[in-house]
């Protein structure tokens, strides 16, 4: 049996632990062989390998990033593209895929496995927006960056006696910013799942003004006021049809500086929340799934994505996991609105 991995989509913290469990486990149990795909679906659309063994994995548990590469190559959006990724796995002797990504990635896994490849999907994204798992690996780690980041932002808002705005990733799904936000006492939290009203936000800053404390607001990149007046994006799209954000931070800073007169900062933490060392949860998580899903390509278990239910690891349809993005229900901000102002 010859496997071939990938990782696509947004690199974060534990693919490295994916892939060293599924070569560990697959060649020392299963006597299986690995090939690697470099950049994401780019590698099986143009052959582009490298080897997998037991010594390319030594040592990477604790790295950041994909010792394999990544990109956000889409090739159902290239003629043929499906057809030419068949013929490169025939071609290869490749019996399997494991794909290691997101919703687009495991997007394009599912319509792989329609097609008659044998395929096993592995949930990764640092904004745990994927359905179907309780919860994907980097999404810790990316958590415990921003809270220290916003742990630190607290002590020089104090100092200064200004508003700072934390903005933070998360295009449709506000969960890095809810957890982060209240692991480090955020007073305003803003998602994507509910439009803000300005002037509550505003009214919010001074109440915090009052108490001789300065106020902390993190903000999803893809959040934005009931009005859609200040959402920002290049307009740009990548492979996927994604618009590109950013720019809400910087324009609510202004905004809460213009009408209040108190001076305010954003800080966008972009990619750092994707890069660094991960977690012990994460190097848990990523490697039982690795683990997991080396089982389910012996047990000819295609189709699949290995998921976490409660502490258990099960196996799901990829199309149950890619059918909708998992969002913050309203009563779950519920609880962090408690602690606004």
């Amino acid at each position: 049996m010859r496997v071939g991995v990938l990782t696509g989509g947004g690199d974060c913290p534990g693919l490295n632990a994916v892939i060293r469990a599924v070569v560990r486990k697959g060649v020392k149990e299963f006597g299986y062989e690995f090939v690697g795909f470099r950049a994401g679906w780019r590698g099986p659309l143009e052959g582009d390998t490298m080897a997998l063994d037991v010594e390319a994995v030594r040592g990477i548990l604790p790295r950041g990033g994909t010792i394999l590469g990544s990109s956000r190559t889409n090739p159902v959006k290239v003629e043929g593209g499906i057809e030419r990724i068949k013929d490169n796995l025939a071609g290869l002797g490749v019996d399997a895929l494991i794909a290691i990504g997101g919703e687009d990635t495991l997007g394009v896994a599912s319509q792989l496995y329609t097609h008659g490849v044998n395929v096993v999907g592995v949930p990764k994204t640092i904004d745990n927006d994927l359905n179907a798992t309780d919860y994907t690996f980097g999404f810790d780690t990316a958590v415990n960056i921003a809270m220290e980041a916003i742990d630190r932002l607290h002590t020089t808002a104090e100092s200064h006696h200004r508003a700072l705005i934390c903005e933070v990733m998360g295009r449709h799904a506000g969960w890095i910013a809810l957890h982060a936000g209240m692991a480090a006492g955020a007073n305003v939290i803003l998602i994507p799942e509910k439009p803000f009203d300005i002037d509550e936000v505003v009214s919010w800053v001074e109440s915090r003004f009052k108490t001789r404390y300065a106020p902390i607001i993190v903000v999803s990149e893809g959040a934005h006021p009931k009005d859609g007046q200040m959402e920002l994006q290049t307009g740009e799209k990548d492979a996927f049809g994604h618009v590109r954000l950013g720019g809400i931070g910087p324009a609510l800073a202004a905004e809460i500086e213009k009408r209040t007169g108190k001076e305010a900062r954003a800080t966008v933490l972009g990619h750092i929340q994707r890069g660094g060392t991960p977690t012990a949860f994460d190097r848990v998580l990523a490697t039982r799934f690795g683990l997991q899903a080396i089982d389910a390509v012996r047990d000819g278990d295609y189709g699949k994505m290995v998921s976490l239910r409660g502490t258990d690891i099960v196996r799901v349809g990829l199309d149950e996991a890619t059918a909708e993005l998992k969002t913050v229900p309203l009563e779950r901000y519920a609880e962090a609105e408690v602690f606004f102002g």
